[in-house]
This record gives C-alpha cells, sequence and structure tokens, in this order.
C-alpha cells in the first residue's frame, strides 16, 4: 500500500515489481537462478514480477542482497529525483502485506547524498527477518522513539526501549522483533560506506 500516489500514474508498488523484474534481466538471472540465489520460490518471483502478488518485507530483503542494493535505494530508482525539501506529504509509505510493517522513506536516497532517514512502525508481536546485508559494512542508526524493540544484527541481540539509539554497521543477517503490546515507532539512518 503506498500513500500519496497520482491515481493516474502506476503505484509505486507496480513500479517496484517492475524495477526487480528489470534487475533480474540486467543481471542475466533466470527465474530459477533468481529463485535459488534469493531463497524464493520461481512461482512467487514470477507472480512478483507479474504483479499478482504483493512483496513482502523478506523478499525485498532478500532480492536487494542478491541484487546489492538497499531497500531504500530500490525505492528510490522508481521514484523522481525531488529536491533538498522533502515535504511530510511527498515521503513515500510503503505497508508490507504480510507483517503490518509500515515504513516512510522520510528522507530517501538520492545520488547527492551517502545517507537517507526511514521511519519505521513494526505492529505488536510482528517478526521480520533480513537473511543478509544488501551491501555490506552498511551503516545503521536507529533510534526507537515508542514501544519496544528486539534487534539482531550478525548474531548479537539487542533489546530497546523507548529513547534508545541502537549503531551498527550490517554485515550478515538481522531480526526486527516486537515483543510489545503496541507498534515500535522508530526513526532508521542508513549511511552508504
Amino acid at each position: 500500500m503506498i500513500a500519496s500516489e497520482p491515481t493516474d500514474a502506476p503505484s509505486l508498488e507496480a513500479r517496484l515489481t517492475a524495477r526487480l523484474a528489470h534487475l533480474r534481466l540486467e543481471h542475466g538471472f533466470s527465474l530459477d537462478q533468481l529463485a535459488e540465489k534469493s531463497g524464493i520460490s520461481r512461482a512467487t518471483l514470477s507472480r512478483l514480477e507479474r504483479g499478482e502478488t504483493s512483496p513482502t518485507a523478506g523478499m525485498l530483503g532478500a532480492l536487494c542482497a542478491v541484487f546489492q542494493t538497499p531497500l531504500s535505494r530500490l525505492i528510490a530508482a522508481v521514484e523522481d529525483e525531488g529536491s533538498s525539501l522533502v515535504r511530510a506529504a511527498d515521503q513515500a509509505v510503503w505497508a508490507d502485506p504480510e507483517t503490518g510493517f509500515i515504513r516512510r522513506m522520510i528522507s530517501p536516497p538520492a545520488r547527492m547524498f551517502l545517507g537517507e532517514m526511514i521511519e519505521g512502525r513494526l505492529p505488536s508481536g510482528a517478526d521480520i527477518r533480513y537473511d543478509r546485508s544488501p551491501l555490506l559494512g552498511l551503516e545503521h542508526h536507529l533510534w526507537l522513539l515508542s514501544g519496544s524493540l528486539s534487534l539482531e544484527v550478525d548474531g548479537s541481540r539487542y533489546s530497546l526501549s523507548e529513547g534508545d539509539c541502537l549503531r551498527y554497521r550490517l554485515f550478515g543477517a538481522s531480526r526486527f522483533y516486537n515483543p510489545g503490546d503496541c507498534d515500535a515507532c522508530y526513526v532508521l539512518t542508513m549511511i552508504r560506506p
């Protein structure tokens, strides 16, 4: 689900799935090869490229790792470059249909900047796992605004409470889990190495 999309333009999700299909072809992968590399079934990849299913955070994470690009860069590739001022109404919002996770691109990636900012809202009990980093050594600064969050980074586990900040460089798997009874809301800043 994407907010603030003109009704006559393809949705961000449609542009995103088209970009994924283009990346697969650009890398010279067949659906079978991409399925093997990503751990996503060939049938699901095919339905995804045809727009018959919505991508989940887990799927996008796996595909971004194969294509060695952060999800935010993938989203930025299908958006306009934009200006230095990013108004709230112009910030792309994506919702994971599987977990209810909502991701707002506060400061989307742009060619002239190394960093980007994301607002995340993870519902109570939601669990998102990424098998690997989309870009080795990607710097993260996660500031938990409200709720609680359990985060696993490269095998280390952290329990965050409101106001806590976790700084790390990601080289492997990560997991975001909300053990609380309300949404976990956070700001995540990522900086390319």
